[in-house]
């Protein structure tokens, strides 16, 4: 079996391309044949990497960015040279770049369509877009989610529901040093650590989590990580409200230390407001380190299905300051709730959220549907 992963672009930035990426190392480690074709984006070089004896990752140079998109008609000229080496093409949705090289390229083996997001915030690209959105659906031989709510309650998806399943995103267990760990705790020495993590960038409503703040006491601290355009405006918000010793933007951190405030961390928080955010990958981060997560219960998405409400932590309103400062008092000032939750995380994570269970159940996925047959997640 050889298959081929299209979407969007390459070195990984978020949550797709992880997900595109870790699938194809998954599966050449298994010694299936699994490559990857996508756009690079700005200073990085185009050409072929070969990963290892099992995995290719194409990387076609980008024209344009255009509406969040990497236009690259490379794409389109590579896959149609290549269209026949493969028995599956696993396209990565949302990135209308690659449903136009499945469009062009003539390719006529089996197609899975991954539904990682609705299109939200691109009104116009949508509109040019549909045609070839509903095509994609109808060619599809499965439509696959991350969340059994998102692709059920998607108004895209509801007229090839009887071709729809889902495999929860899988991540490897987060693995910290004990000494930087340290580090980070006796930096906040006598605090309940709150973390959370992603671009400052209005979805992510880390305005309501600042303001939260303010309503807890003076023994917890929220620490913020990552950059975006925020930045300045969610700083500016801590001043006015006086809330520097509490609330720290701690900045873009890196891969080798991201472990170690997970593990640091008493509690996570995904306090994001729309759809936008549709399953949450640091949730099951914080989850495999054993740590409770306060998230939101955004409609129609898949975030507070990742987080099971009572279970593995407490799911809130969005934009409600009060339930957000409630919710992570609850967990951390009653030991017992908190042990129960912490235990619960961690049996979540390993029951739903591993990557080799994604691995296994995306190779299930592919042999069904080269023998015609039903999958059921």
């Amino acid at each position: 079996m050889k298959v081929l992963q299209i979407g969007k672009f390459y070195p990984i930035r978020g949550g797709v391309e992880k997900v595109m990426y870790d699938i194809m190392l998954g599966l050449s480690e298994r010694k299936i044949y699994c490559d990857m074709l996508c756009a690079v984006v700005e200073r990085q070089q185009p050409g072929i990497i070969q990963l290892n004896e099992y995995a290719r990752l194409f990387c076609m140079p980008t024209w344009i960015k255009l509406a969040a998109t990497m236009i690259s008609p490379a794409m389109i000229f590579k896959l149609r040279k290549m269209r026949n080496d493969y028995e599956v093409v696993h396209i990565h949705h949302p990135d209308p770049m690659a449903c136009l090289a499945l469009f062009f390229s003539g390719y006529k083996g089996k197609v899975i369509l991954h539904w990682h997001s609705d299109i939200l915030k691109q009104k116009m690209l949508l509109k040019l877009y549909n045609p070839l959105q509903k095509w994609l659906l109808k060619r599809a031989d499965v439509i696959v989610g991350t969340t059994p709510v998102y692709v059920q309650q998607s108004p895209f998806l509801q007229s090839v529901q009887s071709k729809v399943t889902y495999i929860p995103i899988g991540v490897d267990e987060i693995i910290y040093a004990k000494g930087e760990v340290m580090k980070i705790r006796e930096k906040y020495i006598g605090k309940k650590i709150v973390f959370s993590l992603g671009r400052l960038i209005k979805y992510k409503g880390y305005e309501y989590l600042i303001k939260a703040a303010q309503q807890i006491s003076d023994d917890y601290v929220i620490l913020i990580g990552g950059s975006g355009p925020l930045k300045d405006e969610l700083q500016t918000l801590i001043c006015e409200w006086g809330l520097e010793e509490k609330v720290k933007l701690i900045g873009f951190i890196s891969e080798n230390a991201l472990p170690h405030y997970f593990e640091a961390c008493d509690l996570f928080c995904l306090s994001s407001i729309q759809k936008t955010e549709a399953f949450g990958i640091v949730q099951i981060e914080a989850m495999s380190c054993g740590k409770p997560v306060v998230a939101t219960r955004i409609k129609e998405s898949g975030v507070s299905w990742v987080n099971a409400d009572g279970i593995s932590g407490l799911n809130v309103e969005p934009q409600d300051v009060e339930a957000l400062a409630k919710a992570i008092t609850t967990i951390l000032s009653d030991n017992r709730l908190y042990i129960r939750m912490a235990n619960n995380a961690r049996k979540r994570y390993e029951t739903f959220f591993m990557k080799d269970d994604m691995i296994d159940r995306c190779v299930e996925l592919y042999h069904s549907v080269l023998e015609n047959k039903n999958y059921d997640a």
